[in-house]
């Protein structure tokens, strides 16, 4: 027990220089990083340029001077981008002495190549003619709808879609009832229902029945 106690007493007595030394070695390792982006050709400055430390998602962007500051840390790999530029990298001396660190960062133009452009001649009256009538044009809103209320139509989609929260409660509410009021007794069955022969007569016609 007294042992336990000893190396108890000398961790608290060593951790606050334990932490004096992380926070040495950490205020160490932070670095100013400031400098200014300009174009290779003429440099000018570029302002709005992208600035991100990989890895961290920390970054910044040059005034309209093309000055940028960042703090970063030793080791790490700065991004410089812009749209027309081409993309660069700087990485931070990790040997570095001092906490301050400044660049003149020049970007290259970058060549976009576009596609071929084919340039053709103007249809004739004729072609224009023909194909004005033979272009199909796509439905407005109001023959989708019309389209949509097919008695056919809503029968395939009655099918398909899922009932949604109220149809599937009273649905289940509905069969409740029914059970109940015919609880004791043998409920009535549609095959001596005229109205049920009726319906299914007119599916048969229709077709309902056939396999798809």
């Amino acid at each position: 027990m007294k042992r336990i106690l000893r190396y108890l007493a000398i961790l608290l007595f060593l951790s606050p220089f334990a932490a004096k030394a992380q926070f040495e070695n950490f205020r160490d390792s932070v670095v100013q990083l400031y400098g200014v982006v300009m174009t290779a050709d003429s440099l000018q400055g570029l302002p709005d340029v992208s600035i991100v430390v990989k890895g961290t998602g920390r970054g910044t962007l040059t005034n309209y001077q093309g000055v940028f500051s960042i703090v970063v840390m030793k080791g790490d790999v700065v991004e410089f981008s812009f749209v027309g530029f081409k993309p660069k990298q700087v990485t931070i001396p990790r040997n570095l002495e001092g906490n301050q660190y400044s660049v003149i960062q020049l970007m290259v133009t970058d060549t976009v190549y576009l596609p071929a452009t084919i340039i053709k001649p103007r249809p004739t009256r004729e072609q224009i003619e023909r194909d004005f009538v033979t272009t199909p044009i796509p439905d407005d809103d109001i023959e989708i709808a019309r389209a949509n209320n097919d008695i056919a139509k809503r029968r395939v989609l009655s099918e398909a879609i899922p009932r949604d929260g109220r149809e599937a409660t009273n649905l289940n509410l509905s069969s409740g009832a029914r059970r109940t009021y015919y609880s004791g007794q043998v409920p009535p069955m549609n095959i001596m229902n005229p109205m049920a022969w009726g319906e299914f007569v007119r599916a048969w016609k229709r077709g309902d029945f056939k396999k798809k």
